[in-house]
């Protein structure tokens, strides 16, 4: 009863988006991790220049493991780089280390939506836990013939789940305002020439498809636990 193919017909168009998106991303950063920059610098380096430049003196950069686990943790204002990008001349190393640069900036400027999801963070965890277990107890429990401690707990998981939605939907113009950053700190201050900055345009924005993918991914989820859940049923 619960397994309908038609429901598969949501969830199939984000799926195939959130495979390509994962393909493209990959494809892009090995094309441009083989070709190095003209003046090179590292992603390391260049992340700190940015951050010198932009009067930013209280984010560290540092080493992290793991390949492409790039990210900037504004709680202890570390900025980490992988090892494919902390200490890479290629150009995708060098669009990384600017993005994660970028979020830097946000921080330190205040951006909006940077807090926003900074402080969706610890619910959007906690829902995402809970939401699926409390479906299937509340779908045990019989929500499906008019059991209401059931049809209550269906809809709480699914309350609990729409936090992850929009959790992905706020982190998408977070993300794309920090590639925009990323590529004008790196134009205007001469860290990259005219013909390298299409290259890393091409990273960033298929790094940009991947969270395109996830905020599609969410809806749709969403969406079939709206129509598989969303209307009591006596």
């Amino acid at each position: 009863m619960y397994f309908n193919f038609q429901y598969l017909y949501v969830l199939f168009p984000a799926m195939i988006l959130a495979m390509y998106a994962q393909s493209k991303v990959k494809s892009t950063f090995n094309k441009y991790s083989r070709v190095g920059n003209s003046y090179g610098l590292t992603g390391a380096e260049v992340a700190e220049r940015l951050l010198r430049i932009a009067g930013i003196n209280d984010v560290s950069v540092e080493r992290i493991g793991g390949n492409l686990t790039d990210h900037y943790d504004p709680g202890h204002k570390v900025l980490r780089l992988s090892e494919s990008v902390y200490s890479s001349q290629s150009l995708a190393a060098i669009g990384v280390a600017a993005h994660e640069t970028g979020h830097a900036v946000q921080h330190a400027t205040g951006y909006a939506a940077l807090g926003i999801r900074s402080a969706l963070v610890p619910v959007t965890n906690i829902g995402s836990k809970l939401s699926m277990p409390m479906i299937f107890i509340g779908v045990l429990l019989g929500s499906q013939a008019g059991s209401d401690m059931g049809y209550m707990l269906v809809q709480l998981g699914i309350a609990f789940f729409s936090l992850a939605v929009v959790f992905a939907l706020v982190t998408l113009p977070v993300e794309l305002n920090a590639s925009a950053r990323a590529v004008e700190m790196l134009d205007a201050n001469g860290i990259l020439n005219s013909s390298e900055l299409a290259p890393v345009k091409k990273v960033l924005s298929a790094a940009a498809l991947t969270y395109v993918a996830s905020a599609a991914v969410a809806i749709a989820q969403l969406l079939r636990l709206l129509l598989l859940f969303g209307r009591r049923r006596d």
